[in-house]
């Protein structure tokens, strides 16, 4: 047949053409104290690894603001072979929400992975934390599904994280 096009997907060229922009440490020495790690998988439906993928993390930064030019609050951390991630940051602030109300510390991801045309955004919050009650947007999730957005203690400053990008156990992702 003549007047196809033959389709084409994204990727995988993360490592070739962000290799530059990636980063394990995001931050600066203003947020040297306080120090947290994360580290996960991003995975497919069927529990597998996504290699060669790409998270971009937004934060505000201790005191509840985001990067003005003066506050330190963005990384890209690529995805290794078997999907694993893993970076420092600092701990967020309570950033304000709708109708002045504070939203929990969270990090907003966004995920890029081969053959997905548009980023997918979602947000990781950490555990424990009295405001994941509060927080607005939280709370606009089915309660049963608020864990996929909620990171798991891995010790001391440390915490785990898993992106499911489909299925029974999909992480929770918004429309923007």
């Amino acid at each position: 047949m003549t007047g196809w096009t033959p389709s084409q997907t994204v990727g995988p060229f993360f490592r070739i053409g962000f290799a530059w922009m990636d980063t394990e440490r995001i931050g600066d020495a203003r947020t040297a104290n306080g120090r947290i790690s994360i580290r996960g998988r991003l995975l497919d439906g069927a529990g597998e690894g996504i290699g060669d993928g790409m998270l971009e993390v937004w934060q505000a930064d201790p005191r509840g603001h985001y990067a003005d030019g003066s506050a330190p609050g963005f990384g890209r951390i690529p995805t290794a072979e078997d999907g694993s991630f893993a970076f420092t940051t600092f701990m967020p602030g309570r950033v304000p929400g709708p109708e002045r109300t504070l939203q929990a510390p969270h990090l907003l991801v966004s995920v890029f992975a081969r053959g997905m045309l548009k980023r997918a955004a979602t947000r990781m919050y950490f555990p424990g934390a009295t405001a994941l009650d509060e927080d607005p947007i939280l709370a606009l999730v089915e309660p049963q599904r608020r864990a996929t957005l909620v990171a798991k203690a891995a010790g001391p400053q440390a915490f785990e994280w898993n992106v499911v990008l489909q299925g029974a156990a999909e992480t929770v992702f918004f429309d923007l």
